[in-house]
């Protein structure tokens, strides 16, 4: 199987197989006019198997979100063919916006201009917890 390289763009690497759909929704990659790929299940002597996303277009890409899926994802910003720019995420310690509180009882639910905000309580076993609630968010 054969992907084109991207000349202006950003790759998504070393994404935890299985994971890239999850990205995909949560950065709204769906809304873009621009080809975006997904490879899942690619062979990786690192991690063994992994997913990546080709976006083939310079957009802002919310590190928070993919943190947050797989904090040990990676960014590479493409310009004329050539990799200018690599990033390693970690863990946000909060996210703002991302994702929402399933807490009925969360003001979150009752008050639509409040901000959805989590912060990350325990690191080793990725947890966020509502700010308001403190309930535990679904990764």
């Amino acid at each position: 199987m054969n992907v084109d390289s991207i000349m202006n763009g950003i790759v998504i690497d070393h994404i935890t197989a299985g994971l890239a759909f999850r990205l995909y929704n949560l950065l709204d990659l769906d809304k873009l006019d621009c080809p975006v790929a997904i490879i899942k299940n690619v062979n990786s002597r690192k991690m063994g198997k992994k997913d990546i996303i080709k976006i083939d277009s310079e957009i802002p890409i919310n590190f928070d979100v993919v943190g947050f899926v797989d904090p040990n994802a990676t960014i590479n910003v493409i310009k004329d063919g050539v990799l200018v720019d690599k990033h390693s995420i970690g863990m946000p310690q909060k996210l703002t916006n991302v994702i929402k509180c399933k807490n009925p009882r969360c003001i979150t639910s009752v008050e639509q201009e409040i901000e959805h905000v989590f912060v990350l309580t325990d690191k080793q076993e990725k947890v966020y917890r509502c700010l308001y609630c403190e309930t535990k968010a679904d990764i």
